[in-house]
């Protein structure tokens, strides 16, 4: 599978959402949808106690020796309920995903699972799609979490696997229901790269700005970055100018 680049992870970049912390608007790495999940495991064990911990290689175990689906719920999927309680809530996104991949969840598992679990086994799910899903099979639990008014679902479902294969259309207006809701932009995988010389969205984004100003409404600062992505000569992150030479 073929896994996210992400930064190097250690416990103490690890905060209390189960995400890695830096500063806005660098390259995300914060979130265990950016995280591989070797270092994703070897981050969180450091953080939990003994009993959690013990509960977690006991789950991760199972899941690994019996993945896919037995009987009417898997022994992995009882164990994704447990996550909260066992390894607290601070973790909980992070023991979910790893349990996910133990499993070898196809989109099939992931799709049950997102359809029958709670709001944060959803997040998770969400979470684990770049881990798990290869191709574009499971963008309907993308579009079903932006649709929904959820902010933490919506910024969960625009993590690597949306950058990947949500469409232009369906992308920029994820980007939208981002300002819409307040969802901070930092959370859209790969927004430099895809908001760059995208002149539709620059157009979309202008038009909601000046409706916000028409209606006498602040325009959200989130707005005027996302904005400025757009420029077709603007350099990536880390480059000196648009040709990539590095600063």
């Amino acid at each position: 599978m073929t896994q996210p680049h992400a930064a190097h992870v250690t416990p103490d970049t690890l905060d209390a959402d189960d995400t890695t912390a830096g500063p806005a608007g660098q390259d995300q790495g914060t979130t265990p949808a950016h995280v591989p999940p070797a270092a994703l495991r070897a981050a969180l064990a450091a953080r939990l106690g003994g009993a959690a911990r013990a509960w977690l290689d006991q789950a991760l175990d199972e899941a690994a020796a019996h993945p896919g689906t037995h009987g009417p719920i898997s022994v992995w999927e009882l164990r994704l309920a447990e996550a909260g309680r066992r390894c607290g809530p601070a973790h909980a996104d992070a023991a979910r995903v790893l349990v996910l991949y133990a499993a070898r969840a196809d989109t099939d598992a992931l799709t049950r699972v997102y359809s029958q679990g709670t709001a944060d086994e959803r997040r998770a799910v969400l979470h684990a799609l770049p881990h798990l899903v290869p191709g574009p099979d499971a963008l309907p639990l993308v579009e079903d979490a932006l649709r929904t008014n959820d902010t933490r679902l919506v910024a969960a479902a625009l993590g690597p696997y949306a950058a990947r294969h949500l469409d232009p259309h369906q992308w920029r207006h994820a980007v939208l229901k981002c300002l819409f809701t307040g969802v901070p932009v930092d959370s859209v995988a790969d927004l430099a790269r895809r908001a760059r010389g995208d002149d539709e969205l620059a157009r979309m984004l202008a038009d909601y700005a000046a409706e916000r100003t028409a209606a006498d409404r602040t325009v959200p600062e989130d707005l005027h970055r996302v904005l400025a992505l757009t420029e077709p000569g603007r350099p990536a992150p880390g480059t000196a100018d648009p040709h990539g030479k590095e600063s």
